[in-house]
Protein backbone atom coordinates (compact mmCIF):
# COMPACT_ATOMS: atom_id res chain seq x y z
CA UNK A 1 0.00 0.00 0.00
CA UNK A 2 0.86 3.79 -0.76
CA UNK A 3 -0.20 7.23 0.27
CA UNK A 4 0.59 8.38 -3.33
CA UNK A 5 -0.41 7.26 -6.68
CA UNK A 6 1.58 8.22 -9.69
CA UNK A 7 -0.72 8.37 -12.66
CA UNK A 8 -1.41 10.23 -16.18
CA UNK A 9 -2.63 14.34 -16.40
CA UNK A 10 -4.33 13.68 -19.32
CA UNK A 11 -3.99 11.72 -22.56
CA UNK A 12 -1.49 11.65 -24.56
CA UNK A 13 -0.45 10.22 -27.85
CA UNK A 14 3.29 9.38 -29.45
CA UNK A 15 3.96 7.67 -32.46
CA UNK A 16 8.42 6.46 -32.57
CA UNK A 17 10.14 5.62 -35.25
CA UNK A 18 9.18 3.10 -37.89
CA UNK A 19 10.19 -0.12 -36.77
CA UNK A 20 11.40 -2.10 -40.03
CA UNK A 21 8.62 -0.41 -41.71
CA UNK A 22 5.76 -0.82 -39.27
CA UNK A 23 4.35 1.80 -37.18
CA UNK A 24 3.58 1.73 -33.77
CA UNK A 25 1.50 4.51 -32.28
CA UNK A 26 0.59 4.45 -28.38
CA UNK A 27 -2.35 6.50 -27.34
CA UNK A 28 -1.98 6.56 -22.82
CA UNK A 29 -4.66 7.73 -21.09
CA UNK A 30 -5.62 8.24 -17.23
CA UNK A 31 -8.93 5.91 -16.24
CA UNK A 32 -10.69 5.24 -12.82
CA UNK A 33 -12.17 1.54 -13.35
CA UNK A 34 -11.92 -1.31 -15.15
CA UNK A 35 -15.38 0.00 -17.44
CA UNK A 36 -13.16 2.91 -18.10
CA UNK A 37 -10.36 1.12 -19.78
CA UNK A 38 -12.15 -1.20 -21.82
CA UNK A 39 -14.20 1.91 -22.59
CA UNK A 40 -11.07 3.55 -23.98
CA UNK A 41 -9.53 0.52 -25.59
CA UNK A 42 -12.90 0.34 -27.58
CA UNK A 43 -12.71 4.08 -28.76
CA UNK A 44 -8.96 3.63 -29.65
CA UNK A 45 -9.99 0.31 -31.53
CA UNK A 46 -12.67 1.95 -33.91
CA UNK A 47 -10.44 5.01 -34.32
CA UNK A 48 -7.85 3.06 -35.68
CA UNK A 49 -9.88 0.30 -37.36
CA UNK A 50 -7.51 0.46 -40.58
CA UNK A 51 -4.66 -0.77 -38.17
CA UNK A 52 -3.18 -4.49 -38.57
CA UNK A 53 -3.55 -4.55 -34.42
CA UNK A 54 -4.91 -2.61 -31.28
CA UNK A 55 -2.77 -4.05 -28.44
CA UNK A 56 -3.35 -3.39 -25.00
CA UNK A 57 -2.88 -3.15 -21.12
CA UNK A 58 -4.29 -1.53 -18.60
CA UNK A 59 -3.79 -1.01 -14.35
CA UNK A 60 -6.51 0.32 -11.76
CA UNK A 61 -6.63 0.09 -7.70
CA UNK A 62 -4.95 1.68 -5.05
CA UNK A 63 -1.88 -0.64 -6.22
CA UNK A 64 -2.92 -1.78 -9.54
CA UNK A 65 -3.91 -4.28 -8.60
CA UNK A 66 -6.69 -4.77 -11.26
CA UNK A 67 -5.00 -5.33 -14.73
CA UNK A 68 -5.37 -6.53 -18.23
CA UNK A 69 -3.83 -6.81 -21.56
CA UNK A 70 -4.40 -8.14 -24.51
CA UNK A 71 -1.93 -9.26 -27.81
CA UNK A 72 -4.94 -8.62 -30.43
CA UNK A 73 -3.92 -11.49 -32.51
CA UNK A 74 0.01 -10.81 -32.52
CA UNK A 75 1.95 -14.26 -31.32
CA UNK A 76 0.94 -14.92 -27.37
CA UNK A 77 3.11 -12.18 -24.92
CA UNK A 78 4.79 -10.08 -27.58
CA UNK A 79 2.39 -7.07 -27.08
CA UNK A 80 0.22 -6.97 -24.41
CA UNK A 81 2.36 -8.17 -21.98
CA UNK A 82 5.35 -5.92 -22.71
CA UNK A 83 2.68 -2.68 -22.80
CA UNK A 84 1.38 -4.19 -18.93
CA UNK A 85 5.67 -3.92 -17.90
CA UNK A 86 6.18 -0.47 -18.71
CA UNK A 87 3.04 0.44 -16.51
CA UNK A 88 4.42 -1.65 -13.99
CA UNK A 89 7.66 -0.75 -13.81
CA UNK A 90 7.02 3.00 -14.17
CA UNK A 91 4.63 2.01 -10.86
CA UNK A 92 1.70 3.68 -12.83
CA UNK A 93 -1.70 3.25 -11.94
CA UNK A 94 -5.37 4.07 -13.05
CA UNK A 95 -4.00 4.40 -16.73
CA UNK A 96 -3.93 2.94 -19.94
CA UNK A 97 -2.39 2.20 -23.29
CA UNK A 98 -3.11 1.01 -26.46
CA UNK A 99 -0.17 0.08 -29.04
CA UNK A 100 -1.43 0.68 -32.51
CA UNK A 101 0.41 -0.93 -35.36
CA UNK A 102 0.00 -0.61 -38.93
CA UNK A 103 2.23 -3.78 -40.48
CA UNK A 104 5.08 -2.40 -42.87
CA UNK A 105 5.61 -6.10 -44.51
CA UNK A 106 8.78 -7.37 -42.52
CA UNK A 107 7.68 -10.17 -39.88
CA UNK A 108 9.58 -8.80 -36.49
CA UNK A 109 9.92 -12.09 -34.39
CA UNK A 110 8.31 -12.49 -30.99
CA UNK A 111 11.38 -10.88 -29.59
CA UNK A 112 11.43 -7.81 -31.83
CA UNK A 113 7.66 -7.39 -31.11
CA UNK A 114 8.34 -7.72 -27.31
CA UNK A 115 11.27 -5.03 -27.85
CA UNK A 116 8.74 -2.90 -29.94
CA UNK A 117 5.38 -3.01 -28.50
CA UNK A 118 7.38 -2.26 -24.78
CA UNK A 119 9.62 0.29 -26.44
CA UNK A 120 7.02 2.35 -27.69
CA UNK A 121 5.14 2.31 -24.85
CA UNK A 122 7.95 3.59 -23.01
CA UNK A 123 8.40 6.11 -24.98
CA UNK A 124 5.43 7.50 -24.87
CA UNK A 125 5.31 7.21 -20.83
CA UNK A 126 8.42 9.34 -21.14
CA UNK A 127 6.96 12.04 -22.54
CA UNK A 128 3.58 11.92 -21.05
CA UNK A 129 2.17 14.26 -18.48
CA UNK A 130 2.10 12.86 -15.01
CA UNK A 131 0.44 13.78 -11.81
CA UNK A 132 0.42 12.35 -8.29
CA UNK A 133 -2.76 11.84 -6.87
CA UNK A 134 -2.63 11.85 -2.32
CA UNK A 135 -4.46 8.86 -0.88
CA UNK A 136 -6.95 9.89 1.92
CA UNK A 137 -9.26 8.55 4.10
CA UNK A 138 -12.70 10.29 4.89
CA UNK A 139 -12.97 11.01 8.64
CA UNK A 140 -16.34 12.40 10.39
CA UNK A 141 -15.65 13.80 13.71
CA UNK A 142 -18.85 14.51 15.83
CA UNK A 143 -18.16 17.20 18.92
CA UNK A 144 -19.82 19.72 21.22
CA UNK A 145 -20.31 23.21 20.04
CA UNK A 146 -17.67 24.41 22.15
CA UNK A 147 -14.81 22.33 20.60
CA UNK A 148 -15.27 24.18 17.37
CA UNK A 149 -13.05 27.02 18.22
CA UNK A 150 -9.87 24.57 18.65
CA UNK A 151 -10.81 22.00 15.99
CA UNK A 152 -11.12 24.89 13.07
CA UNK A 153 -7.82 26.21 14.47
CA UNK A 154 -6.43 22.62 13.81
CA UNK A 155 -8.17 22.35 10.11
CA UNK A 156 -7.06 24.78 9.32
CA UNK A 157 -3.05 24.11 10.21
CA UNK A 158 -3.47 21.37 8.06
CA UNK A 159 -4.27 22.74 5.54
CA UNK A 160 -7.90 20.73 5.56
CA UNK A 161 -10.94 21.69 3.98
CA UNK A 162 -14.82 20.39 5.51
CA UNK A 163 -16.57 18.07 2.86
CA UNK A 164 -19.55 19.13 5.02
CA UNK A 165 -20.75 20.37 8.30
CA UNK A 166 -24.24 19.43 10.11
CA UNK A 167 -25.32 20.98 13.44
CA UNK A 168 -27.59 19.48 15.58
CA UNK A 169 -27.71 18.73 19.12
CA UNK A 170 -23.85 18.32 18.26
CA UNK A 171 -21.53 19.51 15.18
CA UNK A 172 -20.73 16.81 12.75
CA UNK A 173 -17.92 17.52 10.38
CA UNK A 174 -16.49 15.49 7.70
CA UNK A 175 -13.16 15.80 6.13
CA UNK A 176 -10.59 13.87 3.87
CA UNK A 177 -7.02 13.50 5.41
CA UNK A 178 -4.79 12.38 3.69
CA UNK A 179 -3.83 8.76 5.09
CA UNK A 180 -0.28 9.47 5.91
CA UNK A 181 -1.15 12.14 8.42
CA UNK A 182 -4.08 10.33 9.64
CA UNK A 183 -3.02 8.33 13.03
CA UNK A 184 -1.26 12.46 14.45
CA UNK A 185 -4.26 14.15 12.85
CA UNK A 186 -6.82 11.86 15.04
CA UNK A 187 -4.45 12.19 18.18
CA UNK A 188 -4.39 16.17 17.75
CA UNK A 189 -8.35 16.02 17.57
CA UNK A 190 -8.50 13.85 20.67
CA UNK A 191 -5.76 15.76 22.23
CA UNK A 192 -7.72 19.89 21.44
CA UNK A 193 -10.98 18.02 22.71
CA UNK A 194 -10.11 16.19 25.81
CA UNK A 195 -11.09 13.27 24.28
CA UNK A 196 -14.62 14.31 24.07
CA UNK A 197 -14.73 14.37 20.21
CA UNK A 198 -15.95 11.23 18.33
CA UNK A 199 -14.15 10.25 15.50
CA UNK A 200 -15.08 7.97 12.52
CA UNK A 201 -12.71 6.82 9.35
Amino acid sequence: MTDELLTLATEFRHEVERVRGSRFLTTVAPVSTPADAEAFVARIRDEFSDATHNCWAWRVGRAGEVFRSSDDGEPGGSAGRPILQQLEGRRLTNVAAVVTRWFGGTKLGVGGLMRAYGGATGKTLDRAPLRRIVVTRRVEIEHPYECSGALAGLYAARGLEPASSAYGASVTVVLDVPERDLAGFLQEVADRTAGRAETRV
